[in-house]
């Protein structure tokens, strides 16, 4: 397939957008010169960002899907050239009211940019992050039927595999390294979806989330839970997928895809 676009597409879990902005964010994103920005948990709405920082870079086209609750969660899609349509939520009140997932139709794919819910405040919200994870699946299925090539990003909240979490033996009980979680992922990847890092670099201790506790991120303790997935219907167009461990405006740090 010719693409009308070759793209680079970058996703961030800011961890707060106004406090990224504040440790150089701006900058970097000039220095990676992407085509689109996913960003996750804003935690921010539309009127309290510099949006002309954005602009400026020639990301013309912003779309912001803030949480009605105020520094909390929140996605977003900067793209340089103007989506098809863009669309805000799954339409479950539960999820779009936290601003969860916002889709971009391109002439060649989709594109799926998520926030997944955490479960590490307890028991409820462990039940709403699976409760999530069902739901977006039936929220993929018509785009499956319809053979649509899809990119889903965002920050999972999962490690779906040992090799994706530093000491796997001590975190088998944990959020994001539950068995029943890792086995949605194995369900979500048997739907037909390609990590694409992996098809690039199959090496451990590559992480996208550091704790702020005990010098994580300097000892490398990380975690990978930010991803891009494609359908294996563009497979054959990625041409790479890169981590950026020394981007350090968040707890997170930007993933990559290169599509063309």
């Amino acid at each position: 397939m010719n693409y009308e676009l070759n793209m680079k597409l970058i996703s961030y879990n800011l961890n707060g957008i106004r406090s990224a902005m504040g440790k150089g964010l701006v900058d970097w994103l000039a220095g990676a010169d992407a085509d689109v920005v996913c960003f996750q948990e804003l935690k921010a709405c539309e009127e309290q960002i510099d949006v002309a920082a954005f602009k400026a870079l020639g990301y013309e086209h912003c779309y912001w899907f803030a949480a009605q609750k105020r520094g909390y969660s929140g996605t977003a899609i900067l793209s340089k050239t103007k989506p098809q349509q863009v669309s805000c939520g799954m339409g479950i009140p539960e999820y779009d009211n936290e601003g969860r997932l916002i889709t971009a139709q391109y002439k060649d794919f989709t594109l799926i940019n998520s926030y997944f819910p955490s479960g590490t405040t307890g028991e409820i919200r462990q039940a709403f992050k699976m409760q999530y994870f069902d739901d977006f699946r039936k929220f993929l299925s018509p785009l499956l039927q319809q053979q649509t090539k899809i990119l889903v990003t965002g920050d999972f909240n999962i490690c779906h595999k040992p090799i994706d979490i530093n000491h796997p033996e001590r975190h088998n009980n944990v959020s994001g390294f539950l068995p029943e979680e890792r086995a949605w992922m194995d369900t979500f990847e048997a739907l037909g979806f390609v990590d694409t890092f992996r098809l690039f670099c199959a090496q451990p201790a590559n992480y996208t989330w550091w704790s702020y506790r005990a010098g994580a991120r300097q000892k490398n303790m990380g975690w990978r839970i930010d991803y891009f997935w494609a359908t294996e219907n563009l497979k054959p167009n990625i041409k790479s997928a890169n981590i950026y461990p020394n981007a350090v405006h968040s707890d997170h740090c930007p993933v990559s895809v290169e599509v063309g």
